[in-house]
């Protein structure tokens, strides 16, 4: 995105659009539908769940794409690329005096095995010549990954199939990839009989056969039908209908939050998609992360605590989706443990399809473990969120919850000269340091996950053992009386540089109580030693943090940081992972939970709502709370909150018994559907 224009207020802040290419093809646009991923004009994309290698070499499998089309004309053209995240379509156009010619692509948001590109040319003068453009293809059959055959010919597509080499683990299963796609000729002719004309092609890709073919003959209707592009653009409606984040006053910020929002709901399934075959979240999304690239597009924390809570705010379905991916890779997770002695679940550092550390440096997945916490406090927030304990019971939540406890117990040692369980010899979120004991943070994270834990059995009526309590009651949270701040982990020199944001994050997302004066010692104790080079979510915790404690005039500060993240976001250097989705996820917090003060706990959604100077009006539109939606428009003197009334399954609209609270007031703001309520700030 850092290569797009910015556009006048005039114009329409979804599209972002230039008259060239980057140089670089790694910043080429990204194309994705939650299964697959594309940066366009690229020889090769990605399928979710498709690894090859085993171990620390597991990465994403190149697959060839069939759509890697370039459109030339004979004669000189103005080529303008833009990219429409209304609708997630790409299209370069070429103008010249007599013709116009448009080639579109997208990854289908409803029908998620399907890729398309379609070719318009629209005559832009009488003549009586036909006009004829070339489609320069630069694909091959071929992957490093994946040795591929040729197959019989499908109704007229062309048809490849192979296997990745390599198993993620020893007896692992290889996945089976199958393409099927549409033949796409050399040259398109416009006769001198039509002013202009319209092609379309797709592209198939799944895991099997049957599953290809009947992708590819629902292609083949939808294009007879005329069904094709339409299908695809209701889809991206019905998801931005549920979710709106737009500002006043800043249209830069503006964009960058569209742009973000787009991204990660492109990484994410479709909200009617059932399979439940989603392969997780990876810092540089579907359409990054072949070998030795972009984190191998494996799963970190990345997904729990960054992208996840952005999206689980408006889309409890897509929420769920990451639970479900984390459920399973159970039988994984519960390998990692027995390999290095615990018991319970010990989830991977990286992942890829079956929970078993797939991470090339062994150090990270036996000594970051604050992942399971991380993973568990998604789960946490989804239930608060939704109140669904059908997730826990036949979606099998409460074994991640149950089995990350028992880790938990069967990791932490006794201290009796400090009457303390201690976690020693981890890596904290800070990897500057390791085989440290006591990480502020993931001792934090482990204490909350055994509190949930104990929380959830009494809510399932399961009988919880005594140890969860015990150890969660007696964790040893670091912390200088004397300095009144909480050390990164025993024996952490005050001043020495850290690489990320780490016990900063007790405030957020963790929510550790404490007094202002605490958290602002924190916050200055660890600001001014953070690598300004670390990654780009650090000042994302910091920020929203600085609000919270600080009076008006460190709102500044608040946004010269949020200023400088989408800076980073926006204008990377080109190191670094590509398109960073935990980059955007944070960002989009920053906004969700800092501007609004959103904070969803136990029993209620609280807020403390604060603009920069520089922001009149914040809208969120479709945060969904206990199952209704709420629409919330934030002025400087002004909470406007609107209650939609929702359906139920007979198609009556239902009341329902809501109270949101004002944390600056206490205030508590009875709702009902269809209502607006408004309170003076």
């Amino acid at each position: 995105m850092s290569k797009y224009r910015s556009m006048s207020c005039d114009e329409d802040p979804y599209i972002f659009s230039s008259d060239t290419l980057p140089s670089d093809r790694r910043f080429l646009p990204p194309l994705a539908n939650g299964l697959l991923g594309w940066r366009v004009y690229s020889n090769t994309m990605h399928m979710g769940g498709v690894y090859n290698g085993e171990g620390g070499r597991c990465h994403r499998a190149d697959v060839p794409c069939p759509l890697t089309v370039k459109v030339e004309t004979d004669e000189p053209a103005q080529h303008t690329y833009s990219l429409d995240t209304h609708t997630g379509i790409f299209t370069h156009t070429l103008s010249s005096a007599i013709v116009t010619v448009t080639q579109s692509l997208y990854s289908h948001r409803y029908y998620p095995n399907l890729m398309v590109m379609e070719i318009l040319l629209v005559r832009q003068m009488t003549s009586e010549e036909p006009i004829t453009v070339r489609l320069v293809s630069s694909f091959t059959p071929q992957s490093k990954d994946i040795v591929f055959e040729s197959g019989p010919d499908y109704k007229g597509g062309s048809h490849i199939q192979g296997k990745v080499t390599t198993a993620e683990f020893p007896g692992g299963s290889c996945p089976t990839v199958h393409l099927i796609w549409t033949h796409i000729p050399p040259t398109l002719t416009l006769l001198p009989e039509q002013s202009q004309a319209r092609w379309g092609f797709i592209l198939v890709v799944a895991n099997s056969l049957d599953t290809a073919e009947a992708n590819f003959d629902e292609g083949l209707n939808l294009m007879a039908t005329g069904n094709l592009r339409p299908s695809h653009e209701k889809a991206w409606k019905e998801l931005w209908l549920e979710s709106q984040v737009e500002v006043a006053g800043s249209e830069r910020l503006c964009k960058a939050l569209i742009g973000c929002m787009f991204y990660l709901l492109s990484a994410f399934p479709s909200i009617h998609d059932t399979s439940s075959s989603f392969g997780g979240v990876s810092p540089g999304g579907l359409s990054n992360g072949g070998d030795g690239q972009d984190y191998w597009g494996h799963v970190f924390w990345d997904q729990d605590i960054w992208m996840y809570p952005g999206i689980a705010l408006f889309y409890p379905k897509l929420a769920r989706a990451v639970l479900e991916y984390r459920v399973g890779t159970i039988d994984g997770a519960k390998d990692n443990a027995q390999k290095q002695g615990f018991k319970g679940l010990k989830f991977p550092w990286e992942s890829a399809v079956s929970g078993r550390e797939v991470c090339p440096e062994d150090i990270y997945g036996q000594q970051e473990i604050h992942i399971n916490g991380d993973v568990t406090l998604a789960f946490q927030h989804y239930l608060y969120l939704t109140e669904d304990l059908s997730m826990f019971t036949e979606g099998r939540g409460r074994e991640v919850i149950y089995g990350v406890a028992d880790y938990w117990v069967s990791r932490a040692s006794w201290n009796p000269e400090e009457q303390k369980y201690h976690l020693l010899g981890v890596m904290p979120p800070d990897e500057y340091y390791y085989n440290v004991n006591n990480s502020v943070y993931t001792n934090t994270v482990a204490k909350f996950s055994l509190q949930f834990a104990v929380e959830l059995a009494d809510r399932l009526q399961h009988p919880a053992p005594k140890e969860w309590q015990e150890v969660a009651e007696h964790l040893k949270i670091p912390f200088d009386q004397e300095a009144q701040y909480h050390p990164e982990f025993d024996g952490y020199i005050k001043g020495h540089p850290v690489k990320q944001a780490d016990t900063v994050m007790l405030g957020y997302p963790l929510g550790l109580q404490m007094s202002p004066e605490i958290r602002r010692n924190d916050l200055e104790a660890y600001e001014l030693v953070t690598d300004p080079n670390g990654p780009a979510m650090t000042w994302v915790r910091h920020s929203m943090l600085y609000v919270t404690v600080l009076e008006i005039y460190c709102r500044m500060y608040f946004l010269f940081k949020i200023t400088l993240i989408y800076k980073i976001k926006l204008g990377s250097d080109g190191s670094g992972a590509v398109n960073f989705l935990t980059g955007m996820g944070g960002f989009l917090q920053a906004v969700l939970f800092g501007y609004t003060g959103f904070r969803v706990q136990k029993k209620c959604l609280a807020f403390s709502p604060v603009l920069p100077n520089d922001i009149s009006e914040l809208c969120v539109r479709g945060v969904n709370y206990l199952g209704s939606q709420m629409d919330w428009l934030l002025r400087k003197d002004e909470i406007c909150i609107i209650l939609r009334e929702q359906a139920n399954s007979a198609g009556s609209t239902q009341s329902c018994d809501l109270q949101v609270i004002l944390k600056a007031s206490g205030t508590k703001i009875p709702l009902t559907p269809g209502n607006t309520s408004k309170n003076k700030q």
